[in-house]
């Protein structure tokens, strides 16, 4: 069971980094790297609906995993976008690298909190 210092610890490093996305805007006066915010808010939400919609009926144990597979697969992309969009803003000249460093440790962060939020936090079923 997570108590209020895991809570709080999770909630120290999503601040940091929101904080670094936020300044590799800020700084470098050019709001694109923000854009790395949406995909990583965004990232675990096909997991969670296709989780819910892969087997609605408790009897049939025997359904396909194709509707999960599939959110994994969503996941995996929106999490490569949150890397390779600011790489690519890099590429193409609208960034400036420390701004790409900043985004990318800063997604990083973000992403690893969420999903530890969702490791801490599960709820145990119990039949």
């Amino acid at each position: 069971m997570a108590g209020l210092k895991t809570i709080i610890a999770l909630s120290f490093v999503l601040a940091i980094g929101f904080l670094l996305v936020i300044l590799s805007s800020a700084l470098y006066h050019n709001y694109f790297p923000l854009l790395v915010v949406a995909t990583y808010v965004l990232a675990p939400l096909p997991n969670w609906v296709c989780g819910r919609c892969a087997s609605p009926d408790d009897f049939i144990e025997n359904a396909g995993n194709a509707v999960i597979d599939f959110g994994r697969f969503c996941t995996g992309f929106l999490v490569v976008m949150g890397v390779a969009l600011p790489a690519l803003l890099f590429h193409s000249g609208i960034i400036v690298f420390p701004a790409l460093v900043m985004s990318i440790i800063g997604g990083a962060l973000i992403y690893g909190t969420i999903i530890s939020f969702t490791m801490f936090f599960q709820e145990e079923q119990e039949f």
